[in-house]
């Protein structure tokens, strides 16, 4: 915090068991963090950033847009600012009118996701989501204590969240307090909770993961077609045995 805006990009490992075309174990990761800066303030640098990547890539790569048969119109409208807010409250409430069998409080999944992007027919954020499915380090929202302060941006075509963001906590009491109640050793997070028990100051940051913002901008069916050497969660196996058996021989 005492540099105000970093970022970080570089390689994320991820160990959860999820077995879809927008998963690897292994991926590259954008992650700003910027104090003093609340929600709307980090959501509106997240529309300005991808809206400035996808108009680099129609002014830089036409070529490689008209092999891969992109239609740049439909990629010129994703540079139209502000994108689209929408309640988690709200989603719900228009998911379950268009026939989505799902209750508050639940995660959305990839047909969700793809419905509220297809919907507006833009990037669009969802805010503030239940607590209890997002990460110990988001703040509390002022007025709800079943919500934090977190948004994602969900891609339209399909592709679902590119970037999940919140404002970061900062009372060293409610980390621990949600740090025991998801179940982790204190321990183990004993140098994060150093950092915030003699105060901090209001920060927020986000993540967007690069394979899948190409693998929207490029329209490609799964992720492993964005990065040279993808890995997954079952990895490949060499086969067991290349020696005949004695009965092939004999």
């Amino acid at each position: 915090m005492a540099f105000g805006k970093i970022f970080t990009f570089g390689p994320t490992f991820r160990a959860e068991k999820s077995k879809t075309r927008r998963h690897l174990t292994e991926f590259w990761q954008l992650e700003p963090e910027m104090a003093w800066m609340h929600q709307d303030e980090s959501l509106e640098v997240q529309e300005q950033l991808v809206a400035y990547l996808v108009q680099a890539v129609i002014d830089h790569c036409p070529h490689e847009l008209a092999v891969l048969d992109r239609d740049v119109a439909t990629l010129q409208k994703y540079t139209k600012l502000p994108f689209p807010r929408v309640s988690y409250d709200d989603a719900i409430t228009l998911l379950q009118a268009n026939g989505f069998d799902v209750d508050w409080g639940v995660d959305f999944g990839s047909p969700e996701e793809t419905f509220l992007a297809e919907h507006f027919d833009q990037p669009v954020f969802v805010l503030n989501y239940p607590k209890a499915i997002k990460a110990f380090y988001m703040q509390a929202h002022p007025t709800r204590d079943d919500v934090v302060i977190a948004a994602d941006l969900l891609a339209p075509e399909g592709y679902g969240e590119i970037i999940g963001g919140s404002e970061r906590s900062t009372d060293y009491d409610y980390l621990k307090e949600r740090l025991l109640a998801s179940g982790q050793n204190l321990q183990d997070y004993e140098w994060y909770l150093d950092l915030r028990k003699y105060g901090s100051v209001p920060h927020s940051g986000f993540g967007m993961g690069l394979e899948r913002f190409l693998a929207w901008i490029t329209l490609q069916d799964h992720v492993r077609e964005t990065i040279p050497f993808s890995t997954y969660v079952a990895p490949y196996l060499p086969v067991k045995s290349l020696q005949p058996s004695a009965s092939s021989i004999g």
